[in-house]
């Protein structure tokens, strides 16, 4: 059974009994959806470490034997429907973010924005068709969230009104790619009303009879990264199906966002609660408030979410090498990129002791695994670089903070934020000033059959949610993404060069030779001296608007989550 779901997972065969987990492919987040299975399957709650201290396969077996015949096994409560009579509440998460979204109504901050060019005949029946099943069978979707005297409540728009979808006409028009170009900024930038709903929108562009270009946005409530890729799954299954003549292919739910959020509260109680709170307490007891990155302009006094990126790229020789330092280190290839970052972020800062800020899909459970909803929470990596940690030394603290933090991702982060009480400004944002968030390309591509389908540049205004947002992820073979800046803080010649200095740390130390980070190969933090160039870091001499659809579900990410995998 354990050897089928691996196989399952990794797209292989068949799986030997000392098969080891990562270097088949295995990465964090299907290490998360093999223990959520895993769990399902035991009847118990299983926990990430053991997978990651037990990667092959007949070690794993061993230890999941023990865990379930153990004393303190947990076990794992059923997710239930709940009554649609009743007021349905929020999640956690989606309380935080309406609390958020009221200060500012009009902002484009928490929208998905997506956008795919279709070359071919479209069949334009069948993609009204698809997209309405689509709303129709994600409740999440047609969620509105009404401001009751009690506090904000969940309503469930009915089924069958359908996606809305504006509709364009571009093909006798001279100006039609200018015209798009307004047109994707005009829907990106476009505000949701929460209470009225929906909180989805599509927009189909024609440019000629064989060539169709599709937006959709939605508002960040209601979705994030993970639920990006089972929309595009389910909406090119649906498509293919209607095409063909069929009925929907796709299985009815078992339950429902509004489900979920109301087995988190009862779940997110008592012992547990405080096992959790207990875990962040301690883990970020002490830590810097701020993270002193010499910048280019002073701070203003109200932090500013105008932003642009910087592309980032590691070849594929030296993603090869980080996977095969990770491989020695027991690190998946996010940890290494972390604790490079976090290096890097040392020398520059100066500081031994920061923290950084990493979404985490948090989708451990295998009955929402296939859901749409706002399921992702934000983890506060606390990264200890003192004593000038060797890359060895280094690796084996991000790996134990990193699996920490995942194994106590159920708490949200404004409990934590709670708990810990930073100081609190309106300069910046708490705890953590610097995101990473890991992509995961695997979750899924659209495929549409008879079409060629190409993801489209975005064209919103650059928005981040942070002073520096290191979004990235492996695509064919590489380590690719942007790195987004606070333009109030920072010039764009200054992020390239922090760039830079990754790309050096990944190569001082891909052989695993050097100090942490590559240290070695760019100058020590601690002061900057500020010139027309830029802040310099002394002895020295990525527009989220106008980024790929999947680096803007990242810069989501980073800010109140996305798609990124906290391990």
């Amino acid at each position: 059974m354990l050897a089928q779901l691996w196989a399952e997972l990794l797209g292989l065969e068949r799986v030997g009994r000392h098969d080891h987990f990562f270097e088949l492919g295995g990465h964090s987040l299907l290490a998360v959806r093999l223990l959520s299975r895993l769990s399902q399957i035991a009847g118990v709650e299983l926990s990430l470490a053991m997978l990651f201290a037990r990667p092959v396969l007949a070690d794993l077996a061993a230890g999941m034997a023990g865990a379930v015949s153990g004393a303190a096994a947990q076990a794992l409560p059923a997710i239930g429907a709940v009554s649609r009579q009743a007021p349905l509440e929020l999640s956690f998460a989606q309380q935080r973010l309406w609390f958020l979204a009221q200060l500012d109504k009009d902002s484009a901050r928490y929208h998905i924005a997506l956008g795919w060019r279709l070359r071919g005949r479209l069949d334009r029946a069948a993609w009204r068709r698809s997209l309405d099943q689509l709303y129709a069978r994600h409740e999440a979707l047609r969620s509105v969230f009404v401001d009751a005297e009690e506090g904000p409540r969940v309503e469930i728009l009915p089924p069958g009104t359908g996606l809305p979808v504006l509709e364009h006409d571009l093909r006798e028009r001279p100006d039609a790619a200018a015209a798009l170009v307004a047109l994707c900024a005009e829907e990106a930038c476009m505000p949701f009303d929460l209470a009225r709903g929906p909180l989805v929108r599509g927009r189909l562009i024609r440019l000629s009879e064989q060539e169709h270009v599709f937006l959709l946005t939605q508002h960040h409530i209601v979705s994030d990264g993970w639920s990006v890729g089972v929309l595009v799954r389910e909406l090119g299954s649906l498509y293919r199906a209607f095409v063909a003549g069929q009925a929907n292919p796709l299985p009815v739910p078992a339950i429902q966002y509004p489900d979920y959020a109301a087995w988190q509260r009862q779940w997110l109680s008592g012992e547990r609660l405080q096992r959790q709170a207990q875990y962040w307490r301690e883990a970020l007891s002490g830590a810097p408030s701020m993270l002193a990155l010499p910048t280019d302009r002073p701070r203003p006094a109200r932090q500013s979410f105008a932003g642009a990126t910087v592309p980032v790229e590691i070849d594929a020789e030296l993603t090869r090498e980080l996977r095969r330092l990770g491989r020695e280190h027991g690190t998946t290839l996010f940890m290494t990129v972390l604790a490079g970052w976090a290096a890097v972020l040392s020398r520059l800062s100066g500081q031994d002791d920061l923290v950084i800020g990493v979404p985490s899909a948090n989708r451990g459970r295998r009955e929402i695994e296939e859901l749409i909803g706002f399921f992702v929470n934000t983890l506060a990596l606390r990264v200890d670089l003192s004593g000038g940690p060797d890359v060895a030394t280094l690796l084996e603290r991000t790996r134990r903070t990193a699996l920490g933090a995942q194994e106590h991702q159920d708490l949200p982060f404004e409990q934590v934020v709670e708990i810990v009480q930073p100081p609190r400004a309106l300069d910046h944002t708490p705890l953590f000033q610097v995101g990473l968030a890991w992509q995961d390309n695997a979750l899924g591509r659209l495929d549409l059959p008879g079409l060629g389908v190409e993801e489209v540049m975005d064209n919103a205004p650059g928005q981040v949610r942070f002073d520096l947002e290191l979004n990235v992820g492996e695509c064919d073979g590489r380590i690719v993404g942007t790195l987004g800046y606070a333009t109030a803080l920072f010039e764009e010649s200054t992020v390239r060069r922090q760039r830079d200095y990754l790309a050096g740390a990944a190569a001082g130390d891909g052989c695993g030779r050097g100090t942490a980070g590559g240290a070695h190969r760019y100058p020590a933090g601690g002061g900057a001296r500020v010139s027309a160039g830029g802040a310099e870091p002394h002895g020295g001499g990525v527009s989220v608007g106008a980024v790929h659809p999947r680096a803007v579900r990242g810069a989501g990410a980073a800010g109140t989550g996305g798609g990124g995998a906290g391990a």
